[in-house]
């Protein structure tokens, strides 16, 4: 059995910060899958893309991802236009799309949790959201429900099936921005709250700061504490997927300072997270992220 597997669109985005434009890999599948592999988790990716562009899969691959992908017409693309220098706001604009999964082109793959990771609206619809809670323990990322297609721009809109798809889903992921879309609420832990009371068992809340986690009743937070943010494209991808990882091995409290200290380090390099478990540990500690902290027993 696998620890983790990710559904969503593998991207080919276009990255446009201070003057320069860069063609990168994205996508939380890329992001999530390399940054829990690199903490020594087995890991799959269930993705789809245009066959010309299957060879960017390889450096999954390379990695030991167990990768299966579907043919589509397009491969997805984003451009993320960073106008300020602490790059927390971008504007971003489709540039392909590379359509809905059917159920047939998600393998049967044998994992201890499935992270469904979508980047827009229309990837992945609530009946394989059902299909696969019904298989095991699911994370998902809210990003690929509410952030919609309107024109050539990327906007972030209420996502009605909330109210019933999220039931029986183990662990959630929002940004503060989405949070607030979603639940009215700009106080993050009233947010984490109300989206828990739908029905998943834990949520994870970024934003520019740092990391909330609800779970079992009780908050759990941990800052970043990053140097630079030239690394910032995938931050959120990178926070969830090395949360949901952890939480096989250890607390919600210690797995959410883990994601904060590897979300860290991934944003003072470009592309995915390519440090250690140990990296990460020793930032943690450095930082004074690690306990003990006495509600952290499950």
């Amino acid at each position: 059995m696998l620890d983790v597997a990710f559904v969503g669109h593998f991207a080919r985005d276009r990255l446009v910060y201070r003057g320069t434009t860069e063609i990168a890999s994205g996508g939380g599948v890329y992001y999530g899958s390399m940054a829990v592999r690199r903490l020594g988790f087995s890991v799959a990716v269930i993705t789809k893309l245009h066959p010309d562009d299957f060879g960017w899969l390889d450096e999954l691959r390379q990695h030991g991802i167990e990768v299966h992908a579907a043919p589509a017409p397009q491969t997805t693309g984003i451009e993320n236009i960073y106008p300020t220098e602490d790059m927390d706001r971008r504007i971003c604009h489709p540039l392909g799309f590379a359509g809905p999964f059917s159920l047939d082109e998600i393998p049967l793959v044998d994992a201890r949790v499935t992270v469904i990771t979508p980047l827009m609206a229309g990837e992945v619809d609530n009946d394989i959201v059902r299909a696969l809670v019904s298989r095991g323990a699911v994370g998902l990322d809210v990003q690929g429900f509410v952030r919609v297609r309107e024109g050539d721009g990327l906007v972030t809109k209420d996502w009605t099936g909330k109210t019933t798809d999220l039931a029986g889903v183990t662990y959630l992921k929002v940004d503060d921005a989405e949070a607030e879309v979603l639940t009215g609420e700009t106080d993050r832990r009233k947010a984490a709250a109300i989206l828990a009371a739908l029905g998943p068992c834990e949520i994870l809340l970024t934003s520019a700061r740092g990391v909330l986690a609800y779970a079992g009743g009780e908050f759990f937070e941990a800052p970043f504490v990053n140097r630079s943010v030239t690394g910032r494209t995938g931050r959120g991808d990178t926070c969830f997927s090395t949360y949901v990882a952890s939480r096989l091995r250890l607390s919600p409290g210690e797995a959410c300072r883990l994601a904060a200290a590897v979300t860290s380090l991934k944003m003072e390099q470009p592309g995915p997270y390519r440090g250690t478990r140990e990296d990460a540990e020793r930032l943690a500690a450095a930082a004074g992220l690690l306990g003990p902290y006495p509600k952290d027993s499950e």
